[in-house]
């Protein structure tokens, strides 16, 4: 089963076994308005607790996304490279 927590910085995490996904929150979307571009980690990098390791920019403002754990990238959403849209 998986458990979902929340950040003061307004990131998500969500486990699921030995995996992790994050993400923002609605509140951060909102505050940010239309994303129009995401700078994604690679995968392979391994990131500290804390540390920002993606940034998502909109046409209000850039905002860094931190790792709410440490941990190593093993995967990212390609998609939104070709359409950061769909963050929102």
């Amino acid at each position: 089963m998986s458990e979902m927590r929340f950040s003061k910085d307004h990131e998500w995490i969500r486990t699921d076994g030995d995996g992790a996904t994050i993400g923002i929150t609605d509140h951060a979307q909102n505050a940010l308005g239309d994303v129009v571009f995401v700078d994604l980690p690679e995968v392979g990098r391994v990131v500290a607790a804390g540390e920002a390791c993606a940034v998502v920019e909109s046409v209000k403002a850039a905002s860094d996304v931190y790792a709410p754990i440490a941990g190593k990238i093993i995967e990212v959403n390609a998609a939104l490279s070709d359409d950061p849209g769909l963050v929102n």
